[in-house]
């Protein structure tokens, strides 16, 4: 048997004072022969024991009976009732906290309230009703009309008929609810439906469908027949064009809004045609069929009828032999023509074309006699055409043949070109001159040379291996022969240079001598603009063929430069300056005192171009030549003294010299130093003083012995060097003693 759908409408619960409730339904609707369950739940049973389930039946008299009891110590017992047999725990045994039941093949008599209570320690007894209702099953839902076949904005009515109980009912149209309105009314617990002036929308298909908790059922549809119109009526035409060749087929179709379909009838400038029917064909038309075409729809449902708006058929006849005809096509510039133009055709308008442009109006143009007529007043080199006459109406058009104006100019804008274009020309060149003008016609040409005639005529003008004296400015003049017209050019300028050769600079002197005067000359052969002079790659500022040293110096020297240049040619020529100086600056380096037996080195250095040659003098006695070093090996004590170096350049022819003062000392070993005793100076050759000039009470004397012996320079010499550089003083010899004082 199959389950009943259970409808719970209200959530039920009981509650106790500890907070424990019983849910239940409150109401459960069923139909006979199905199976309902009732449902029971216990909420919050937590710190009770649930000891037994008890479910009665309380009927509409009020009569309460148990049908059905399960004890926790007891299997499900089902005491008798009228549902005995047919009722059951479910599941069975039940769940305490949740023990409902299940009622099978229901009864109409099964109606009632049903209580379920559930009995727990120490909280007591809690219980939650639910009623239950048993209704009978929808059927033989019918929809009847009083019409179906309505025209529109009339009224109609329907009527829904159902079997069942408790049934409610809803309208449909299509697959939308019907609701009240203005023109919709439901009456009769909404069984009856009343459309009050209905419209063309409202055909439905219109279904009643009636339902009740249990059961539902949908009516057959029924749909309405309303008749409406003609409108909206619209007349169309094939093709759609606003003018129509002579000789066209033309369709007229003319269509409206109406049921039952409309019948339509045929007007030209409102008078009836015999023709019928929504199509109207007229066949290879002709102009006098030109007019106002209408059409009327009738309704014989709705005895209504309605008129398109009218539609313009106008029929034109084709253009043809478009021709041009002109006062004069050979003119000269700033005179005067006409052009005229004819055509056959209706409804004619008319347009000239210069070339691709229209032509419109202006100070120079006139169009007259309904633009078939073009008036050039001057006419200019432009308006040669070619001109063409544009001929239309609404469904065809034609162009004339064109015509063209011979319209003679110039010479203007003259202009003279040289190739190559220089600003110079080497000598030797070959240049090409070619003069243009704007003219017609072609312009004869003359050639001029510093406004010289030339022999030469023609737009070209060949210069072959031009020479210097070919130098000038060259014109030419354009002639017009029809316009009697003529122009010179500017002149251009042709400027043949000789490239520049042989450059040179010389010095005017050989040997530059510090303090002397020199001229650079720069010279070359050939055609040429500027000189530029420049020092060691650095640029200087004279620029004339000479550069001048009022009075040289030795910074002076270095590598000059003359570049010689024209716009076409650069030649540089080098010249290598020395200038000779010194000597000067002579500095001599070496020791000032030096012990016997050592040797004396001296270097002399002086500033000068060319070298200088050194001469090397003690005491003013020549010593030495030709060497920048002095090299001696001192042996006497004599060797003290003054040494010059003398440097000589033998170009500058000046000298200058230094002097370097040199003391040869010698000690003896063990003695004191002081003024000596009479006895030491017994072997004295030779005494010499020096005192000091003034009365000065100081000064120093050496003295010099010499036994038959010589002071062997090789050895002993050696040996004192060697000794000197361990000790602060010299050691005294058996031979000789210095003393000072």
């Amino acid at each position: 048997m199959e389950t009943a759908v259970i409808y719970v409408i209200i959530l039920g619960v009981i509650s106790g004072a500890t907070g424990q409730q019983v849910e239940v339904e409150p109401e459960v609707f069923s139909y006979p022969g199905q199976t309902v369950n009732l449902r029971c739940a216990l909420i919050n049973s937590a710190g009770n024991e649930l000891t037994q389930v008890t479910w009665s039946y309380e009927s509409k008299e009020g009569n309460r009976i148990n049908i059905a009891v399960f004890h926790l110590n007891f299997d499900p017992s089902y005491p008798d009732s009228p549902v005995k047999g047919r009722v059951s725990f479910s599941p069975s045994p039940p769940n305490l906290n949740s023990p409902s039941i299940q009622i099978r093949d229901v009864r109409v008599t099964d109606e009632g309230n049903y209580i379920c209570s559930i009995f727990t320690f120490p909280a007591g007894n809690r219980q939650g009703t639910t009623s239950l209702v048993i209704l009978e099953e929808v059927g033989k839902v019918t929809v009847t009309a009083s019409s179906t076949d309505l025209v529109e904005f009339s009224s109609v009515s329907l009527f829904c008929s159902s079997s069942g109980s408790s049934l409610s009912f809803l309208w449909l149209n299509g697959s939308s609810e019907v609701t009240a309105s203005d023109r919709v009314q439901l009456t009769d617990g909404n069984t009856t439906l009343t459309i009050v002036s209905v419209t063309r929308y409202d055909q439905g298909p219109f279904r009643c469908h009636v339902f009740n908790a249990v059961s539902n059922g949908t009516s057959a549809p029924v749909n309405l027949s309303i008749s409406f119109g003609p409108e909206n009526i619209h007349l169309t035409k094939s093709p759609s064009q606003d003018y129509y060749v002579e000789g066209s087929d033309i369709i007229l179709m003319c269509s409206a809004v109406s049921r039952p379909t409309a019948l339509f009838n045929w007007f030209l400038n409102r008078v009836p045609l015999s023709d019928t029917g929504r199509e109207l064909r007229l066949i290879n038309i002709k102009e006098d069929q030109s007019g106002n075409y209408s059409c009327q729809a009738f309704n014989n449902k709705t005895m209504r009828n309605e008129t398109s708006q009218p539609s313009v058929i106008s029929v034109l006849t084709r253009v043809s032999n478009v021709i041009i005809t002109a006062s004069s096509t050979d003119l000269v510039e700033f005179s005067s023509v006409s052009l005229f133009c004819s055509s056959s055709g209706s409804s004619l308008s008319f347009l000239w074309l210069n070339g691709s442009s229209e032509v419109t109006a202006s100070d120079r143009v006139q169009l007259t006699d309904g633009n078939t007529t073009l008036t050039i007043v001057s006419v200019t080199r432009y308006d040669q055409g070619p001109f063409r006459c544009h001929v239309f109406n609404a469904v065809s058009n034609d162009t004339s043949a064109p015509v063209n104006l011979s319209i003679s100019f110039g010479p203007e804008n003259i202009h003279l070109t040289k190739s190559p274009s220089q600003d110079y020309y080497v000598e030797g060149s070959d240049i090409s001159l070619m003069c243009s003008a704007v003219s017609r016609p072609a312009a004869l040409f003359n050639w001029f040379l510093n406004r010289v005639p030339l022999s030469d005529t023609g737009r070209e003008l060949r210069l072959i291996n031009i020479k210097e004296d070919q130098s000038g400015n060259y014109s030419c003049q354009a002639f017009n022969n029809k316009t009697m017209r003529n122009e010179t050019s500017q002149p251009s300028v042709i400027s043949v240079l000789k490239p520049i050769v042989n450059a040179s600079v010389t010095s005017s002197t050989n040997q530059p001598v510090e303090g002397n005067a020199v001229n650079l000359t720069c010279e070359a052969a050939g055609s040429f603009f500027a000189r530029k002079w420049m020092k060691d790659g650095a640029d200087l500022i004279q620029t004339g063929r000479v550069l001048s040293f009022q009075s040289l110096k030795k910074t002076d020297s270095g590598n000059y430069s003359c570049n010689i240049s024209n716009p076409l040619s650069s030649v540089a020529a080098e010249y290598i300056m020395v200038v000779n100086y010194g000597p000067e600056n002579v500095q001599i380096k070496g020791p000032s005192t030096i012990s016997l037996n050592q040797t004396l080195t001296l270097t002399c250095s002086a500033e000068s171009t060319p070298t200088a040659n050194y001469t090397w003098k003690l005491n003013e006695t020549k010593i030495l030549n030709n060497s920048a070093v002095l090299t001696k090996h001192i042996t006497d004590l004599s060797d003290s003294g003054e040494y010059t170096c003398e440097a000589m350049n033998r170009i500058t022819e000046k000298t200058s010299s230094a002097v370097h003062g040199l003391t040869v000392t010698q000690y003896l070993p063990g003695k004191q130093h002081g003024c000596l005793s009479a006895g030491a100076i017994a072997a004295i050759v030779i005494t010499i003083c020096f005192i000091a000039a003034g009365g000065a009470a100081g000064g120093y004397c050496i003295y010099k012995k010499n036994d038959r012996r010589d002071i062997q320079e090789s050895q002993e010499g050696n040996d004192m060097q060697q000794r000197n550089k361990k000790d602060p003083l010299p050691h005294n010899t058996d031979d000789q003693e210095i003393n000072t004082c």
